[in-house]
């Protein structure tokens, strides 16, 4: 399949091997959550291993005595925007990756039903201007976080309010996408986003459902079942 040159599918033979398990009807919420957090771990080295650099931070001291420079990362102005609901299982693996805490912000977008286009219910993205009305509460690099890309809509309205809120570059991870959804998200705002995914499926079904896909990744991660 051909893929705009900012999206990236992951080849880890581990990854791969975890999403064929998180793809089973049979695998357990727990379980799911699990893989879930695992296969965003190796996303998160891969990506963040192809464009951030390593700065120097300043000087400590070993338990030895020994004086040594510190490093950190660079971007180090990042946020992590998990889309509620299914975005917040990807969390936790940020934030045993990152060497220091950093904000969370969340967008709240649902599907709607019949349309199949997002409804923006919930946004705590801040916004302090200066006296040019910039943002000067927005980070650099925001990190977006939504396990399936289905039609893409959602990921393409995510991307549309980062850019607005005042970000530089956006990382989006995502465990799964289907091609036309990748493709569609990826193509919002080419010169500024990154998308990582695990694997790409070749399309959706009438619902909008990745086929073969995860199932309802939000209702398998939070016992949603039936709503």
């Amino acid at each position: 399949m051909a893929l705009p040159s900012n999206v990236h599918v992951s080849s880890h033979p581990l990854l791969q091997a975890k999403l064929s398990q998180l793809r089973s009807a049979s695998t357990s919420t727990r379980e799911t959550r699990s893989l879930v957090h695992e296969i965003a771990t190796i996303l998160a080295v891969e990506a963040f291993a192809a464009g951030w650099k390593v700065k120097k931070a300043g000087i400590d001291t070993t338990p030895l005595g020994t004086e040594y420079v510190t490093h950190d990362i660079d971007p180090s102005d990042i946020a992590l925007v998990p889309i509620l609901r299914s975005g917040l299982g990807m969390i936790e693996a940020m934030n045993n990756l990152l060497p220091t805490s950093v904000p969370i912000y969340h967008l709240g977008l649902f599907r709607e039903r019949l349309t199949l286009q997002p409804v923006e219910y919930y946004n705590n993205l801040p916004f302090q201007p200066d006296s040019s009305s910039t943002n000067t509460a927005a980070a650099a690099t925001a990190i977006l976080l939504d396990p399936v890309i289905a039609t893409g809509a959602t990921a393409e309205a995510a991307i549309q309010l980062l850019r607005e809120w005042g970000v530089q570059r956006v990382v989006m991870l995502s465990v799964l996408g289907s091609e036309a959804g990748v493709s569609r998200a990826a193509g919002t705002w080419p010169e500024g986003v990154e998308l990582w995914t695990g694997a790409v499926d070749e399309r959706c079904d009438e619902r909008g459902m990745i086929v073969p896909g995860l199932g309802d990744i939000g209702d398998r991660l939070f016992v949603a079942m039936g709503k």
